[in-house]
């Protein structure tokens, strides 16, 4: 095991508590009131009849939407990169059929099966288990994890319960969320044998916070996930395990009940990445999955270096190391520094060393040649964060400019942005090529259509310049603007978390 120390536990708790702000207060389901029935208080479902969307329309329309709860190990942005153990899973099963993923963070009024029934989103993955009631409302796949419901103390409790037995005795409030099926499992075992005391807190308080409350001492005890436990006490000191309340939940992904399409391309790849032996005793997971839950469960090196401690968030809404740089080069040339920033993550993944087969360097992988080399005499000095972003910045600005004409920002977005990706020559084919076809060529539906055909043989070799890998484009494009509305999406829950005040987190107690 890797020793924590001092210096790495306080950085690594400073960072969980900037999430916390983030996911805690304000969201009315993360993590596990994700595992709310449906006869939450909180959010009640209201949309039963789902809408007619399976595998062929997702795959028409290139995009997979993942509803899920902004946490540690569901999604979260780490330094400006989208990651997660439920997003890197559905993020391989969406590489696999050539499919983008576009996140929808669950918002603090909004029920999870509304937006899946709605088709606002595909699939809820977000540590479901499966349950009687959501199964009146939704199909799930396979399952891909197995949990135990465990009891966590205190470790400033001294005498501290082994059993159920011994926990029922002795009076020890239990915190929990009323909404979650924590509280549901305690409540069957006080209707069967026990006498539980357990200890309502807000529903708004998910799993990673009540965990982070007890290991401060603010509260006595929770339950949690066995995995979930095992991921907070790799870098929460003052956690101490208790008996087990419920074996073997299984957890599985959610989507509508007439996606059956959907339902069996996606068992197809989790039966892959897992299943139950023979004996039915020990489940099989692929390399894959193993790779996926040392990563973010177990306590492991990986799990060290992911956390790693020289990360200096200093403040909530941070979307990446280079807000500031992002938002002075965009402010001065007036362009969309979120727009910008998603741009850097598909480019470069804010890595200002990142250099491409063909040359491009730096955060906006810059070409060279395109430089005036006037001004940029040292090579080096385009991998310079704040080089790279003007001339980054001035490029796409330079594009906007030339889309100015079309009415809607959006497409101008579209537009300028697939043209940086694949250059003005191609795009100007494409359009001809959706003129020619008498569609609009400011419509950016119809020209990623046309740069997709110059693909063949038949459109390209009539091009004045020639074959173009127009999937990149398109992908390239749709990829960005996903991330932009996720980034967006994320900082309105931060405003509403500033908005509400950080007592409810960082405060002694909790309102009840």
């Amino acid at each position: 095991m890797i020793q924590k120390s001092p210096f790495v536990t306080k950085e690594i708790k400073r960072l969980f508590i900037i999430s916390l702000l983030i996911s805690s207060v304000t969201l009315s389901c993360t993590k596990d009131s994700d595992r709310s029935n449906n006869s939450s208080e909180s959010n009640p479902i209201t949309v039963f009849e789902p809408v007619d969307r399976d595998f062929d329309d997702i795959k028409e329309s290139g995009v997979l939407r993942m509803i899920t709860f902004y946490s540690s190990n569901t999604y979260f942005l780490n330094q400006g990169i989208e990651v997660g153990f439920e997003y890197e899973l559905l993020k391989e099963f969406a590489r696999e059929n050539d499919l983008a993923v576009e996140v929808i963070i669950v918002g603090a009024e909004e029920n999870p099966f509304d937006l899946l029934n709605k088709g606002i989103g595909d699939v809820i993955a977000a540590n479901y288990t499966i349950t009687p009631e959501r199964r009146e409302v939704a199909k799930f796949t396979r399952p891909y994890n197995i949990v135990d419901q465990m009891v966590v103390y205190s470790s400033e409790l001294r005498d501290r319960p082994q059993t159920l037995d011994e926990l029922s005795e002795s009076g020890i409030p239990i915190s929990v969320r009323r909404n979650s099926s924590y509280y549901s499992r305690l409540m069957e075992l006080n209707e069967e044998e026990y006498n539980f005391n357990i200890d309502p807190i807000s529903d708004g308080m998910d799993t990673e916070a009540a965990l982070f409350q007890v290991a401060e001492g603010n509260l006595v005890a929770t339950v949690s996930d066995d995995n979930m436990y095992n991921s907070s006490n790799r870098y929460m000191e003052g956690l101490y395990p208790g008996p087990v309340v419920a074996e073997s939940d299984t957890i599985a992904w959610a989507i509508r009940s007439n996606a059956t399409e959907l339902e069996s391309k996606m068992n197809r790849y989790l039966y892959k990445h897992f299943r139950f032996s023979e004996d039915k005793d020990e489940p099989r997971r692929s390399t894959f999955l193993n790779v996926l839950r040392k990563k973010y469960f177990e306590q492991s090196r990986q799990m060290a270096q992911y956390y790693n401690p020289e990360w200096q968030y200093q403040s909530m809404g941070v979307i990446s190391p280079y807000d500031e740089m992002i938002r002075t080069v965009a402010d001065s040339i007036d362009i969309d520094w979120l727009m910008l920033t998603a741009m850097i993550a598909q480019e470069s993944s804010f890595n200002p060393n990142s250099k491409s087969w063909a040359g491009a360097v730096g955060l906006m992988q810059i070409m060279p040649q395109f430089v005036d080399s006037t001004a940029y005499e040292n090579y080096q000095e385009l991998y310079d964060p704040m080089t790279n972003i003007r001339l980054g910045a001035g490029i796409i600005k330079e594009h906007i400019e030339h889309y100015s004409y079309i009415d809607s920002t959006e497409q101008q977005w579209a537009f300028a942005l697939a043209t940086y990706n694949v250059g003005p020559g191609h795009m100007a084919d494409a359009r001809r090529l959706t003129i020619d076809q008498n569609k609009n060529p400011n419509d950016w539906d119809a020209v990623s259509g046309s740069l997709i055909k110059l693909m063949q043989r038949r459109h390209y070799q009539k091009a004045r310049y020639g074959f173009a890998r127009g999937i990149e484009p398109v992908q390239y494009v749709e990829e960005i603007m996903n991330r932009y509305r996720t980034y967006q999406a994320i900082l309105a829950l931060t405003e509403q978390q500033q908005a509400a005040g950080f007592t409810n987190v960082l405060g002694p107690t909790f309102n009840r």
